[in-house]
């Protein structure tokens, strides 16, 4: 692993940005506290200057050209670096400032003032004048050397203690990037072994402690649906082949023999129309698969709105109740009193009912019963029950039967093809509705099947994600 590669990670110009945080930081203390501590030595020199001016002012003349001459008080010698006396005409007369500072006015405030000396380099004063007896004026200056050292000190300070900060910080930056990098690499091998078809292959999560193990593990989930799906795929796949085969294989033989010119006109009529017949039974197979595929792309959501599920449910019984009478079998419907609101599209639901009658119908027995029932569920949504007395549903079948083209073994004798229940299933998850099976009543030979939805409040929801579909 390269240096380059190292350098240019996230983390490590996460690392830089934060180095260069605690740079402006420091600086800005640095900033904060040298002006601080310019303004309380300011602070600190005026008030030297005027204190040991009032103290002189009240010294005799003769006095106080002796004490400037000589400085011969304590604070002349320490605290007060330049010390004068000057008449009005800012002539010398005592002390060792020898020349009027520029600039400088006698109005008892402190002044700075840079002075010119005649060998030295000039420096700056913080310098008060005042008028005392005998028409002259008292010059004392004291010099800015303190707030120098304070900031040599504290620029000293700065550079020691961020100079070791940023090599560490850096240094952190550049271990952190590796192992980062190490991370990135394996789950790059494991991508790579993925798209070279080992859809088994799952990228190293660990306990999703941090956001790169999260971001794997959501990663794996989208993998595992996706090898879900692809597993559907195939499975859908063999089973359209499987389904259409047998009618497409029927309509041939009955070509080769309509070909050989041995059958009667009646005869090759009757050969057509069954040859129609399973021509369209493959089509409606793959009817059935454009329109679960449509319904799971979630393409007709822009057509919900409320509808009555008890007028749909009335309009499906009417429709259905010749077809019961004909097989001999009791059709009811046991409504909700009042309207059942329910958001969604109506022609899709009209389609899940019709198909759930249908199918109670197909596997009810002559004498049975098929119930239809719509109530509120009492928590602002609505649940539609289709019960009857037919073969049932085992329980470990119970998911498997939403499967494309499944069939149990009890149902292979009846006419269909096993798209009718994804159908409804698609409708369903379309709609944020849940469906559930269980059996309709306890008994051994016949308990039924009772098909329960579960539709949410009638408030618009958002549109699911779409799913692949054929």
């Amino acid at each position: 692993m390269q240096l380059g590669e190292v350098l240019r990670t996230a983390t490590f110009r996460l690392t830089l940005a934060v180095v260069v945080a605690m740079i402006g930081t420091a600086a800005l203390q640095f900033s904060v506290g040298y002006s601080q501590t310019k303004a309380f030595e300011f602070r600190r020199t005026d008030e030297l200057l005027h204190r040991e001016a009032a103290l002189l002012a009240r010294e005799q003349k003769q006095d106080l050209e002796h004490k400037i001459s000589e400085r011969a008080t304590d604070d002349l010698r320490v605290v007060i670096n330049q010390a004068a006396l000057f008449d009005t005409a800012h002539r010398h007369i005592a002390g060792d400032l020898h020349t009027w500072p520029e600039g400088l006015v006698v109005d008892g405030h402190v002044h700075e003032v840079t002075v010119l000396p005649n060998e030295d380099a000039p420096y700056v004063l913080r310098i008060l004048a005042v008028p005392v007896e005998g028409d002259r004026v008292l010059v004392l200056g004291r010099g800015l050397h303190m707030i120098a050292e304070w900031r040599l000190m504290m620029r000293h300070s700065l550079l020691v203690s961020i100079v070791p900060t940023v090599l560490f910080a850096l240094l952190c930056g550049i271990v952190l990037s590796h192992r980062a990098l190490g991370r990135v690499g394996r789950m790059h091998e494991a991508i790579d072994r993925i798209m070279d078809g080992d859809l088994h292959e799952r990228l190293p999560a660990g306990r999703q402690r941090d956001e790169m193990q999260r971001l794997a593990g959501s990663v794996n989930r989208m993998l595992d649906r996706l090898e879900h799906l692809m597993g559907e795929i195939r499975d859908v796949g063999n089973d359209i082949a499987h389904d259409l085969r047998t009618p497409l294989a029927r309509v041939r033989a009955r070509l080769d023999r309509a070909q050989a010119g041995m059958l009667s006109a009646d005869d090759l009529r009757t050969v057509i129309a069954r040859s129609i017949d399973d021509l369209d039974q493959c089509f409606s197979i793959i009817t059935a698969l454009l329109r679960i595929g449509e319904i799971e792309n979630a393409r007709r959501r822009v057509g919900f709105s409320v509808v009555d599920l008890n007028e749909i449910a009335t309009d499906i019984v009417d429709l259905y109740e010749p077809i019961a009478e004909t097989r001999q079998i009791r059709l009811a419907f046991r409504a909700a009193s009042g309207p059942v609101p329910v958001h969604g599209d109506r022609d899709l639901l009209i389609e899940v009912l019709a198909n759930l009658i249908d199918n109670a119908l197909k596997f009810t027995d002559p004498g049975g019963d098929v119930t239809l029932a719509t109530y509120p569920d009492g928590q602002g949504g609505v649940r539609l029950e289709v019960a009857d007395t037919g073969i049932g549903i085992m329980p470990e079948e119970r998911q498997a039967v939403m499967n494309r083209f499944y069939r149990s073994d009890k149902s292979r004798h009846v006419p269909g093809s096993g798209l009718g229940l994804s159908l409804v299933s698609a409708i369903l998850r379309l709609h944020n509705a849940q469906l559930t099976i269980s059996s309709a009543r306890r008994h051994d030979a016949r308990p039924g099947a009772l098909f329960g939805v579960a539709f949410p409040p009638s408030t618009p929801v958002a549109a699911p994600p779409a799913q692949a579909g054929f």
